[in-house]
């Protein structure tokens, strides 16, 4: 008996293998006509009727199917009648026996498709897609897991709020205070910053130490040349001011290199694309690639920045507005981040309003709303020419999915420009700047709010340093 009989028997006579299986079964996994066209009959009863089929009911509904020449039809009735049959079998067998046979199906016609694609047969397809084709086929498997039973998976839910997550910690004490430890795995996080703030340096800062901590590291830049990055990730790492690497001298040079390779054991990965080309397609067939040639899985993915990505699902030039297809772009690379079990991390602009205020808002994001309502946690980086003298970043949360964003909602962190550095800043510095009031910032009631706070900072005594105009 093929596998297929056993699959289409199993079908009428077994209930129980019949709900395990229907969901995962295509019609294009049985290549004999016969059998496809029994599979079609079987699946839509089943969907309609939420029962299983009997032969007589399979006979009768073939009858009436149009379209069928006369010699597949008799060959079909044929074999309802000589190969459907009951026949016991272990049921947990069976499953594994169909989830296989599944697989090796999926791929076969992955292949086939591929190969109609690289024949120019195919008028649907390009050949950009047939990784994604490939890797969908290689992911076939039987999931059964349907939902949470809140009550009868109490246990494990307990479980899982006393386990400890897996995160890409930071190196900044309050960042990883407002992300309880740092970034959890299949998430988006974006820094909101004007030009010049410092976008690309925390994003340099930030890949470096994690290099530091062990990580593999993917740094994906749709601005600046890989040298560029790398330069910058150059003078974090080897402790070498930016403008003194030109002309450095080559012996100490390999000296440092040396020093930090055994320092870790993680990775870095630079790779540039051109301006608005790629989206998350081809971050997608990157990742299998650096994986099948170099053995390479990051643990966390910076893409500098998500503004000049494209998106899968809308050509560029369609008549779309901004938000759509920036909300598409946003979705996109979450659905990649899940899909990779990684955290991305981005950057976005502010919009010409936030150029000039000194207290973003998450309505201050440049081109779509969409991206701060997609993403999972986004902070502000501030800069004025008081924190410039001051070698300071304010950093302000703007929305945060990993912990209370109204506890530490603004702080400073150092920043050493030369070196593209971000460091931890005494706590006095902090003391002044930690605001942990409500998210009302444009609100009537958050306008009161810092006029009283101000009034009350005016007491304080002589001598400390007065930022709360950075508010005003």
């Amino acid at each position: 008996m093929k596998i297929e009989q056993a699959i289409l028997s199993s079908l009428i006579y077994d209930e129980e293998y019949a709900r395990r299986v229907i969901p995962f079964l295509k019609p294009n996994y049985f290549h004999e006509s016969t059998e496809r066209i029994v599979f079609e009959q079987i699946e839509k009863f089943i969907i309609k009727y939420n029962g299983l089929p009997t032969k007589d009911t399979l006979l009768i509904e073939i009858d009436k199917k149009e379209g069928i020449p006369e010699e597949l039809f008799k060959n079909t009735v044929d074999y309802i009648n000589n190969n459907i049959r009951y026949d016991a079998k272990d049921i947990q067998w069976l499953v594994d026996s169909t989830e296989e046979f599944c697989q090796e199906r999926a791929v076969y016609n992955a292949i086939m498709e591929s190969i109609e694609i690289i024949d120019g047969k195919s008028k649907s397809n390009e050949k950009g897609t047939i990784p994604t084709i490939l890797s969908d086929a290689l992911s076939v498997s039987f999931d059964d897991y349907i939902g949470h039973d809140f009550l009868d998976n109490s246990d494990d839910r307990f479980l899982f709020y006393n386990r400890k997550e897996d995160k890409i910690p930071f190196d900044i004490e309050y960042l990883n205070i407002i992300t309880k430890g740092g970034l959890p795995r299949k998430t988006l996080n974006i820094l909101l910053a004007g030009t010049g703030v410092g976008k690309t340096l925390a994003m340099c800062h930030m890949a470096s130490a994690n290099l530091l901590d062990g990580k593999n590291v993917l740094y994906i830049t749709l601005e600046m040349a890989e040298e560029r990055i790398a330069e910058r990730v150059d003078s974090n790492l080897l402790n070498i001011p930016l403008n003194e690497l030109e002309g450095f001298p080559k012996q100490i040079y390999d000296e440092k290199i040396t020093r930090l390779k055994k320092k870790t054991t993680g990775k870095l990965i630079i790779k540039e694309f051109p301006t608005a080309t790629v989206g998350s397609g081809h971050f997608r067939h990157l990742l299998n690639e650096l994986h099948l040639k170099k053995n390479f899985r990051p643990d966390i993915v910076y893409i500098d920045y998500i503004n000049l990505c494209t998106s899968s699902r809308i050509k560029i030039g369609s008549n779309v507005n901004s938000y759509s297809y920036i909300k598409a772009v946003a979705e996109e690379l979450r659905g990649l981040a899940v899909e990779k079990n990684i955290p991305i991390v981005s950057a976005t602009q502010l919009n010409r309003t936030g150029f000039t205020n000194s207290d973003p808002g998450l309505e201050d994001t440049s081109e779509s709303f969409a991206l701060p309502a997609t993403v999972d946690f986004m902070v502000a980086l501030i800069s004025t020419e008081e924190m410039e003298q001051l070698g300071q970043i304010m950093v302000k949360q703007l929305k945060n999915r990993y912990n209370d964003p109204t506890q530490h909602r603004r702080f400073v962190v150092g920043v050493d420009r030369s070196k593209m550095r971000l460091f931890n800043t005494e706590q006095s510095a902090q003391e002044d700047i930690v605001d942990d009031r409500p998210m009302m910032d444009k609100s009537d009631f958050g306008e009161r709010y810092d006029e009283e706070e101000k009034m009350k900072f005016m007491t304080k005594k002589a001598g400390r340093k007065d930022f709360s105009k950075l508010f005003g």
